[in-house]
């Protein structure tokens, strides 16, 4: 090797070069940490950037950013599918991005592996998966424009990247099948499984009620002070501040000058300047009857459907009554009991052959017999409107009130700012009497209290909570007018006095005791029903009552004990004649007792052994990925392969997915 490089050549020098070249890049990857990382460690538009592990990686491995709009967008929909509040749209973003980070490494992952799918593939996928039934009914192709309509409409993205999508789950899915493609389960553990799955029992229960226990609590005058005493951090602001407003309100009845007046003028100036707003587009007012053939039917049943509606085409050209025929008839669950009618439709809403017979017939046509992806259509077009702008005589009325309304709200805007300035320079009192107004001193409240005199008073207590005592006079909107106020006493949030804070005191004192209380009185009816076998005489000599379920099995619901897959899934682990222990179920505690016990059959078992055994295997193959997500998600983050932004903090733990 070395006599190689030794020689004077040109290409001995290129290697020579290639190697002292490698060597110091491998040198700087190596020793300098986090170079080639840092790229969007501080861009606020990059959440994270996902790569290969290791040099390679780092030197040429392709970058997967995982953009901010992306994580919002996905954080948006788990926020509204998991009906969530607001506040949480913090937390609930850094899961999203988590989520988006593993899916890029397992995409990665699968890449190394060579796991890629084709267009072929993709394309074989799209007319026989899940989305077949809606974009090749029939087998059918729907069309480039309805394709595209069918994606913009239920996914909200282009076709480019609707399609990309589906690429990425399906090789996620290839991935998922290699890692979880050796899991079995033993025909036991699957007859096992459906036991214990298909296991009902019926059973007594005693119920101790947190309500009746707490009416037992009934402490003295001297154990509530001490409980007073003992908690004065938690009351020391029990009594909420509260203020005293001064504040003159005015509607449109007050302003100098009286209401606004609009001209003709005025109306003309705003038709002209949103002609926009009164385009009527080109409409059609249509009837239909649908005969309904579902997505995957045999040529027979299309067939069949196809003779029904030529049959009822027949009977409209007869002379037969198109709406009765359509209430009778239509497979349209939307339209059929308004006899067909569907209303003003706008041209390209609905599909392609529709959409072009709607609007190619006159008023008062009937079509021939349709096909669409639905199946059989008979149309009746009613009305049409064709493309115009509204004239100004006609839509007149509507600008008359957009324009009182805007002009009155400025002008009121207007009166408050100088009443404002006027109460500041002269007081609040001479500034309402030189216009005829008066001023109103409310009673102490709170920042949720109630202004009794105004529409609303939600912005005025707002505003006034804002500022100081003896601040400027200020204004603010009051739904039906403005006010102008100023906070005139304040009293700070205080503890209370023990009198008068009597009831709110019992109250504490009493649900602080009831959790005790409770179980003190479930461990002592179980003790007794275990020592009497008998749950029943037990309750009795406590003078608890005792109710008896149905047959439930574990997807069952029982009174006061809830889903049988929560607590009271203790019933199952019992044999007939068992008495459970202590059962806490919130507001109330249980003890229970079998009476009957009924375990699935031989049958039943062999009828559902194939179901079983697919939710075992499932349930399997996902903890198992899950298992390796997580270690996955480990290696790339310990080898550096993982660069968050400053910005996004992540939330470890986070499964992938959806």
């Amino acid at each position: 090797m070395i006599r190689i490089l030794q020689q004077d050549n040109r290409i001995t020098k290129i290697i020579f070069a290639v190697i002292i070249g490698f060597a110091v890049v491998t040198m700087v990857i190596t020793l300098v940490p986090g170079i080639f990382d840092n790229a969007s460690a501080d861009n606020p538009t990059v959440f994270a950037t996902v790569r290969q592990p290791g040099v390679f990686g780092r030197l040429i491995g392709e970058s997967t950013p995982i953009k901010m709009t992306e994580v919002n967008q996905l954080a948006a929909r788990q926020l509204q599918q998991q009906r969530l509040p607001d506040f949480l749209m913090p937390y609930v973003s850094q899961r999203a991005g988590q989520i988006l980070v593993q899916r890029a490494i397992l995409k990665h992952e699968a890449d190394r592996m060579n796991l890629q799918v084709s267009d072929e593939d993709l394309r074989r996928e799209l007319q026989t998966g899940p989305f077949s039934q809606y974009l090749f009914p029939n087998g059918q192709y729907i069309g480039d424009d309805a394709y595209m309509n069918f994606v913009q409409n239920y996914f909200q993205t282009s076709r480019a990247e609707f399609e990309s999508q589906v690429k990425s789950d399906m090789e996620l899915n290839r991935l998922q099948a290699l890692i979880t493609g050796g899991v079995t389960v033993s025909d036991n553990a699957v007859r096992e499984a459906f036991r214990v799955q298909g296991t009902k029992v019926k059973f007594d229960f005693a119920v101790i009620s947190a309500d009746d226990v707490r009416k037992t609590i009934n402490p003295t005058d001297a154990q509530l002070q001490e409980f007073f005493k003992q908690n004065q951090a938690k009351y020391a602001t029990a009594i909420p501040e509260t203020r005293k407003i001064q504040y003159v309100a005015f509607d449109i009845s007050n302003l100098p000058g009286g209401k606004p007046q609009i001209s003709d003028a005025d109306v003309l100036a705003y038709y002209n300047q949103h002609q926009n707003q009164y385009q009527v587009k080109e409409q059609v007012k249509v009837r239909h009857i649908l005969i309904a053939v579902p997505a995957g039917s045999d040529s027979k049943t299309e067939e069949a459907a196809k003779a029904k509606a030529e049959d009822l085409l027949k009977q409209i050209k007869a002379g037969g009554n198109f709406a009765e025929l359509a209430t009778k008839f239509s497979d349209d669950p939307g339209s059929k009991t308004q006899g067909g009618e569907l209303g003003w439709l706008d041209r390209g809403k609905t599909v392609p052959e529709f959409d072009k017979a709607a609007f190619t017939l006159a008023p008062g046509q009937t079509s021939d017999v349709i096909k669409t992806q639905f199946g059989f259509h008979i149309l009746q077009v009613e009305d049409k409107k064709t493309a115009h702008l509204r004239p100004l005589s006609e839509v007149k009325a509507e600008i008359v009130p957009v324009l009182e309304q805007q002009r009155a709200g400025a002008a009121m805007q207007t009166f408050a700012s100088q009443l404002a300035a006027d109460a500041k320079k002269n007081g609040l009192d001479k500034a309402a009497a030189a216009h005829g107004l008066h001023v109103v001193t409310t009673d102490f409240i709170a920042k949720d209290g109630v202004i009794a005199g105004l529409a609303d008073g939600s912005g005025l207590l707002t505003q006034a909570f804002a500022v100081v005592k003896g601040a400027d006079p200020a204004t603010v909107s009051t739904g039906d007018g403005f006010a102008v106020f100023q906070v005139a006493d304040i009293r700070a949030a205080h503890a209370p006095d023990f009198a008068d804070y009597k009831q709110h005191i019992l109250d504490d004192y009493r649900e602080q005791q009831v959790p005790q209380l409770l179980n003190t009185q479930l461990n002592k009816l179980a003790d007794r029903a275990k020592v009497l076998n008998d749950l029943r005489k037990a309750a009795g000599e406590m003078n608890i009552p005792v109710k008896t379920s149905d047959l439930v099995g574990k997807d069952g619901q029982v009174p006061d004990l809830g889903a049988m897959s929560g607590p009271g899934s203790v019933a199952f682990d019992l044999p007939k004649g068992g008495i459970s222990g202590p059962i806490n179920a919130g507001r109330v505690g249980v003890v229970l007792s079998v009476i009957d016990r009924q375990e699935p059959t031989a049958e039943e078992i062999a009828k559902n052994f194939a179901q079983t055994r697919e939710q075992l295997l499932d349930a399997q193959r996902k903890e198992l990925f899950g298992v390796y997500i997580g270690n996955l998600t480990e290696k790339y983050e310990k080898g550096g392969a993982v660069r968050y932004s400053k910005k996004a903090p992540t939330v470890p733990g986070t499964p992938a997915g959806n």
